[in-house]
């Protein structure tokens, strides 16, 4: 074998549809667009249309209620934690909080603060600063000798004098 003589398999790829290239080629004048119409034409745009008939996504009512306001909190596992701190990730000693928790990547981002959440069972002592955590997350932390401080996201508005 050649360098000259590498050749693709046949078939392999397949050669571009030049339209608008005479009546002989069989795809000319038209370009196999038909005649006249919005199909024929750039631009079209007939996604959902259902020839007059009322389309679905109207049919079908609309539900519940989509809260523009609401929290998106990165949930963290304490079986995940404790998976961090055996592999010395994260110290057990010093307080976790969310800047330590993105350090060691055991999250990705902090969107509107962490959540701490019991699945998993945590076995060392720790203190952890987060913006949430489950009833169950603070008592398995709390019955490991450890303590859980829920404060304020960093990203969260500041509460106002007047609500006070």
């Amino acid at each position: 074998m050649k360098l000259n003589e590498l050749r693709d398999n046949p078939g392999a790829r397949k050669a571009r549809k030049r339209v608008g290239r005479g009546i002989g080629s069989g795809t000319g004048k038209t370009s196999g667009k038909g005649h006249k119409g919005q199909k024929s034409r750039s631009g079209v745009s007939l996604v959902g249309f259902e020839g007059g008939q009322m389309p679905l996504y109207r049919r079908l009512p609309k539900r519940g209620f989509k809260n523009p306001f609401r929290k998106d909190f990165v949930e963290v596992n304490l079986g995940r934690l404790q998976k961090a701190i055996d592999a010395k990730k994260v110290d057990a000693k010093k307080p976790i909080t969310e800047a330590v928790l993105k350090e060691a990547g055991v999250i990705r981002r902090r969107k509107d603060g962490v959540r701490l959440l019991a699945k998993g069972e945590i076995k060392a002592s720790v203190t952890v600063e987060v913006a949430g955590a489950s009833k169950a997350a603070i008592a398995a932390v709390e019955k490991a000798g450890g303590s859980v401080a829920v404060t304020a996201s960093a990203k969260s508005p500041a509460v106002s004098e007047s609500n006070k």
